[in-house]
């Protein structure tokens, strides 16, 4: 008797679907980078098997502004009037701000924030102050104005660390705490200006004595020697973000500083000291 083959039926394998990454990038302080931030983790812990581990970027404001400049360039007119202090992806494919991932996650996936705006904004404070705690660095501050009317502050990341005789000289100008040299020079930056302006390139200040440019004084003396080995080695680190938001000391000569503070940018003639320079400087007249 013969026997019968029993058939097989064929059955399509696709392929397994791939878990979604979600990226948000956006300014430390910024609420709406909370909001974003809480949508991914969201995503994740709702659908642990359909999303990766969100990759979450916070930046000082000098770095945010820079990226967005970057992918103004890379995605042309799709972000060239972006206002918003965050950006979201999925897959690396810019989604849009924070109020586009909540959007997203609640029409894809059925999620709804219910948050409201003030709890936001306590997160933001404790996730602002546990951000600049982790860095271990010290920071200073310059409010500024214009014909006395305030247009922002400047916030000083100092990298103690690296520098240090030059960051206790600028923090120690910035707080005013070492009283008078023994010249009756005031040490404090108060009251102090701007002498050179650049537009689109730097700032110029922190001459105490007569504020002309030519003339200071630091904590230590009309001068101080600087830390040159470790400058150069500061620059190297430093210098993938194109000198945006470095604040250098200006040399009398070659190893010698005193009071003259911030500029946009840096060569090897110059001593950083710190990083973060944040303030609407755009608003300062050239001149």
């Amino acid at each position: 008797m013969a026997s019968r083959q029993q058939s097989v039926p064929c059955i399509s394998r696709s392929p397994p679907e791939q878990p979604l990454q979600v990226k948000v990038v956006g300014l430390f302080k910024s609420s709406s980078f909370q909001i974003a931030k809480s949508a991914a983790e969201s995503l994740k812990s709702n659908y642990p098997s359909k999303f990766e581990d969100p990759i979450i970027i916070p930046v000082q404001e000098f770095a945010w502004h820079q990226y967005l400049q970057e992918k103004k360039r890379e995605l042309k007119n799709e972000v060239w009037e972006y206002s918003s202090y965050v950006m979201c992806f999925i897959n690396d494919k810019l989604l849009g701000d924070a109020l586009d991932l909540q959007k997203w996650a609640h029409k894809v996936w059925d999620i709804v924030d219910f948050k409201p705006p003030a709890l936001y904004e306590a997160l933001t404070v404790d996730y602002s102050a546990k951000f600049l705690r982790d860095t271990k660095h010290n920071f200073v501050f310059l409010d500024i104005s214009i014909d006395l009317y305030p247009i922002g502050r400047l916030i000083f990341e100092l990298y103690s660390d690296t520098c240090p005789k030059t960051c206790k000289n600028f923090q120690i100008l910035c707080t005013g705490k070492a009283g008078f040299s023994q010249s009756g020079i005031k040490l404090h930056y108060t009251g102090s200006i701007f002498h050179r302006v650049v537009r689109n390139g730097w700032v110029q200040g922190g001459d105490i004595v007569a504020g002309k440019g030519d003339n200071g004084e630091s904590i230590y003396g009309p001068t101080f020697e600087g830390q040159a080995h470790t400058e150069k080695k500061c620059w190297e680190w430093n210098q993938n973000y194109a000198g945006i938001g470095i604040t250098v000391m200006k040399r009398e000569r070659e190893q010698s500083q005193k009071s003259q503070k911030p500029r946009g940018h840096s060569d090897d003639q110059h001593t950083k000291t710190a990083l973060e320079g944040v303030c609407e400087v755009g608003k300062l007249p050239s001149f």
